[in-house]
């Protein structure tokens, strides 16, 4: 038995008896409950032990099929939202129940708080196992407060200052098309949501469509009172994409329109590799992963807790829920 493992609390039979998960530092409860029907009678003591912990990983709910998992998600959040703006693409499956992002399996994905780079962004992210890989794949997390406390004076003070920019250019080569994105045709909607959300668009001459968007890269917690690292900085950066590639998009269509996405400090500085190293290297300081079982729930306070994936071997279905959405 693992570490992890021993560190599991089995929840009573009844619901009488108050559930004390304990876990190591920095990693979620592992709850390991009789049964399906639990969740119907203690959905509000699971977000009690979100509240408290910022992520909780429920194990025994016998989840299997997408309905399994919808049922499940809507009995914690009251309403699944949609999902606006994916920075990848996803299978939408119906009923507020996606895929998960589509990530080369071989490939890490970094640090990164769901839609933190958009106004409307969800307070819950609930992330199901229905087939664990052969090995890896882990949902890794890292609280955002400790990663905040951690970096360094130079990072940490211009970015609380200034805020951070995401540059987007939404094609068919790669990431996804504007249209998926938004979840319309319409230029005129496109716009009209630029707009509310004080995003900067412009449309090119083959109707692609260009982004430019400033938003804070600190946000408060509002329970904790606590201020988290909140942002996708490191991640839709440049330099975090694989170098045959980014060179390959700027050398084909330039700088300003090859690339999917990049960021820079909110004063319009450009960021360097240095920089954006020293960001993951404090993420990998702060990164605590548990791995997947089938029927497996995790719960995902989005402010508190950061979160990535882990390459991986074989087939690996996870499915992603998200909460209600809270405007900035």
């Amino acid at each position: 038995m693992t570490r992890m493992e021993k560190s599991a609390v089995t929840a009573s039979q009844t619901t009488h008896q108050p559930l004390e998960p304990v876990s190591e530092p920095g990693r979620p409860p592992v709850l390991t409950v009789p049964g399906g029907d639990w969740l119907d009678r203690n959905a509000e003591t699971a977000r009690h032990l979100l509240a408290r912990h910022g992520s909780l990983l429920i194990r025994g709910l016998g989840l299997r099929k997408h309905d399994d998992f919808r049922t499940a998600g809507t009995a914690l959040l009251g309403t699944l939202s949609v999902e606006r703006e994916g920075f990848a693409p996803r299978d939408d499956l119906g009923g507020g129940l996606y895929s998960a992002t589509k990530w080369p399996a071989d490939q890490p994905m970094c640090m990164h708080h769901e839609l933190s780079y958009s106004t409307a962004f969800p307070e819950t992210l609930l992330l199901g196992c229905v087939r664990a890989p052969s090995s890896g794949g882990e949902t890794a997390l890292a609280d955002a407060a400790d990663v905040f406390d951690a970096l360094p004076d130079d990072i940490r003070e211009p970015f609380s200052e200034h805020g951070w920019i995401l540059v987007r250019n939404y094609g068919e080569l790669l990431g996804v098309d504007w249209r998926e994105a938004f979840g319309t045709v319409d230029r005129a909607e496109v716009e009209r949501r630029c707009a509310a959300g004080g995003v900067e668009w412009e449309w090119s001459a083959d109707g692609s469509l260009r982004t430019t968007r400033r938003m804070p890269a600190v946000r408060v917690h509002p329970g904790t009172g606590r201020a988290c690292w909140f942002n996708q900085v490191a991640f839709l950066n440049e330099w975090t994409m694989e170098p045959a590639v980014r060179d390959y998009l700027v050398a084909e269509f330039g700088r300003e329109r090859g690339l999917p996405f990049t960021t820079y400090l909110g004063d319009g500085s450009p960021l360097d590799t240095a920089t954006v190293d020293r960001i993951n290297a404090v993420y990998d300081a702060h990164t605590v992963a548990t791995p997947w079982r089938d029927g497996d729930l995790l719960l995902v306070d989005n402010t508190r807790t950061a979160h990535s994936r882990l390459p991986y071997t074989g087939d690996r279905e996870i499915v992603a829920m998200l909460g209600p959405l809270t405007t900035r």
